[in-house]
């Protein structure tokens, strides 16, 4: 997918070649077979390409005929039948197509209508030099990232917020807001950034930057339907709809000519990939990769073999313990450039790079199909705790939660007045548009009480959850239950951590595209409009997924128990992190100057974690949260990040052209 990086300068007040120079050098490690940059008068652009089309132009980004459209790219495009076949309709016929060509004659025929033709995940900035005015745009559901800020009248945009922090005159800062945010929903909410200023471009949007400033506009949203407009469809023909369409997404997604490969999890998702995978190219010897965990509780093997023997696989295993965690968690968050609550991308950065490790460049995985075919046990609790608050007082209602988290070691011992008192947090407030996360978000957010006395002043009585019911109280009147949870998971868990943290982000840090065909538009379209029931039957999860791969995986496979994806993390690494890692981040000096924690409630939890007494799920994400915000000050505040810099900026030196884009 590689990566991309802009400016315009309205006062020419910067030395253009110096500074493109350094933003793109800055996202080195997103890849490229080949590098394209230019300046000019008010503007420089750049991208980092992955070509295999021989007659590319090189080293210039490309432009149409006229030479008044330029465009910087990064993703992939893969209906490319289809959309040639509209060009030829308009009377264009190109001897050229790659993405980035095909993608700019698209908008120059049809304009940001042509943004819903498109099958693909990307970033892009366009350049018109009649209207002296840039056009960018992300897929549907923000796969590949783009951000942007407006600094005295300048407009940077980059792949990587890293990449913008090199223009000379953009001074970070962390929001308080935004940490806020992040520590109640794990992430922000789109467009805000864990810096102040520094703004995503939401996925499914675009934005025009001219003269009369920045226009954001929305092209696409994640569908969410009432029950009246629910698919009509019998069970067995929306599970030919589901095959016949997941199959497609699969299809598109695979070039046997060139090297891919696919993640094996152990679980449903990754499996049906591969089965597609196998179906569309049997004579294919597939490369798979897996992690698996010294830790027994966290570990998959099991599964993870039975799937690579099933489909006869070329595979390649990782096993990860809690000092590769602590090892890589610096690198992780320079590349994730977000506050983490969790440890899981610290796998995820060491399996992509045992893909390079391997010479494959694209792998493809299971991510998106929990959000739309309600797979996660947060789906099912939003299910029991809206079933139990029709009897408040029930004794047995709430003795069903016990269901749904065996691999947690205290729901064992749980009694119906823990489990009341852990899980009747606002139980009767079943009509709130974010019911089914009031629970989990009032957890995270006791974090809060780590924060210094200075970001308490700052947010005040500021209450994120407040913030969003708000706002999407009337897009979610009348949904069902089910398809808020999986509304809310999707629009604001999805893209702003799994994709960001733990996929894309992760497996670009080693320059490898990650494909999610679950994720395909289509298949979005198609699952969230399937009647509730077919997805989560009573509390059977992603039901018409399993139905449909009987006798296509092992039973052992479709049939375990759900078992969420999980890393060693908190107190598990606490001994290998004390002596490097939280000696470097979390002592009083870099607390105090960082100014976001308190010092002596940090102490707590450190002591704490060191006495290993009574450590909770919360105690984990809170000693993750603090060292990875410190981490983040560190890197990018204060700027200790020459250690994942390329120091010689060697891929740029005699690459950078000065263009006259000017219209003649």
């Amino acid at each position: 997918m590689s990566g991309i990086v802009g400016f315009y300068n309205s006062k020419k007040s910067i030395e253009k070649r110096y500074v493109i120079n350094a933003m793109i050098t800055s996202i080195e490690h997103r890849g490229a077979d080949e590098l394209r940059v230019c300046t000019s008068e008010f503007i420089a652009m750049a991208d980092l390409k992955r070509s295999n089309v021989v007659n590319v132009t090189k080293r210039i980004p490309v432009s149409n005929e006229s030479k008044t459209l330029w465009i910087v790219w990064s993703g992939n495009i893969f209906n490319h039948s289809e959309l040639k076949n509209k060009l030829h309709k308009a009377g264009y016929y190109l001897n050229v197509y790659s993405d980035d060509v095909l993608m700019l004659h698209l908008f120059e025929v049809f304009g940001d209508d042509c943004l819903n033709m498109i099958n693909g995940q990307f970033a892009f900035a366009i350049w018109n030099t009649r209207k002296k005015e840039f056009f960018l745009a992300r897929d549907r559901v923000g796969i590949c990232p783009l951000y942007y800020t407006q600094n005295d009248n300048d407009f940077i945009f980059a792949s990587e917020i890293k990449a913008i922090l090199q223009y000379p005159t953009v001074k970070p800062t962390i929001s308080s807001k935004s940490l806020t945010q992040i520590i109640t929903f794990w992430t922000t909410i789109a467009p805000n950034t864990n810096f102040k200023d520094i703004y995503e471009l939401s996925p499914g949007h675009s934005l025009i930057f001219n003269s009369d400033g920045i226009k954001i506009n929305k092209y696409w949203t994640f569908p969410v339907f009432k029950p009246h407009e629910y698919s009509r469809l019998r069970f067995e023909d929306a599970m030919d709809q589901l095959d016949a369409v997941l199959n497609d997404a699969v299809k598109i997604r695979i070039e046997p000519d060139n090297n891919f490969g696919a993640y094996v999890s152990g679980g449903i998702d990754s499996s049906v990939i591969i089965a597609y995978i196998k179906r569309n190219c049997p004579d294919f010897k597939l490369d798979t990769f897996s992690v698996g965990f010294t830790d027994s509780r966290y570990d998959e093997s099991f599964y993870q073999k039975m799937i690579v023997e099933y489909f006869t696989t070329n595979h390649t295993k990782l096993m990860c313990n809690e000092n590769d965690i602590s090892d890589n968690f610096e690198r992780v968050v320079w590349h994730a450039e977000t506050t983490l609550l969790r440890t899981g991308a610290v796998p995820m950065i060491l399996l992509s790079k045992s893909v390079k490790d391997n010479t494959v460049s694209s792998v493809l995985s299971g991510e998106g199909a929990d959000e739309i075919l309600g797979g996660y046990n947060i789906f099912k609790e939003a299910i029991i705790r809206a079933f139990w608050a029709k009897e408040p007082s029930s004794k047995y209602r709430p003795l069903l939660l016990k269901r749904l988290y065996p691999y947690l070691p205290y729901m064992d011992a749980a009694n119906n007045l823990s489990l009341k008192m852990f899980f009747g947090y606002k139980l009767t407030e079943t009509s709130s548009p974010v019911y089914s996360h009031l629970l989990r978000w009032n957890n995270t957010s006791r974090i809060k009480k780590y924060f210094s006395s200075d970001l308490i002043d700052e947010i005040k009585d500021y209450n994120p959850v407040e913030e969003i019911t708000e706002k999407i109280r009337t897009e979610l009147k009348e949904i069902d239950i089910l398809s808020r949870a999986q509304w809310l998971e999707a629009k604001i868990f999805m893209s702003g951590y799994l994709l960001s943290s733990q996929g894309e982000r992760m497996t670009m840090a080693n320059g490898i595209e990650g494909r999610y065909p679950f994720l395909d538009h289509r298949v979005i379209e198609l699952s969230m409009k399937l009647n509730p029931s077919f997805k989560l039957n009573g509390l059977k999860e992603k039901y018409i997924l399993k139905a449909m791969m009987k006798n296509k995986l092992p039973n052992e496979v479709i049939n375990r128990q759900k078992q969420p994806y999980r890393t060693p993390g908190g107190s598990t690494m606490f001994s290998a992190l004390y002596s490097t890692v939280i000696n470097d981040f979390l002592s009083k000096e870099k607390i105090q100057s960082a100014g976001l924690f308190n010092y002596d409630n940090v102490s707590q939890l450190l002591e704490k974690m060191k006495l290993s007494k009574q450590i909770t799920e919360i105690d984990n994400m809170a000693l993750t949260s603090i060292l990875s915000t410190q981490i983040l000050y560190s890197l990018f505040i204060e700027k200790t990040n020459s250690k994942f810099l390329n120091k010689e900026n060697s891929m740029l030196e005699n690459n950078v052209f000065d263009i006259n884009l000017k219209q003649n």
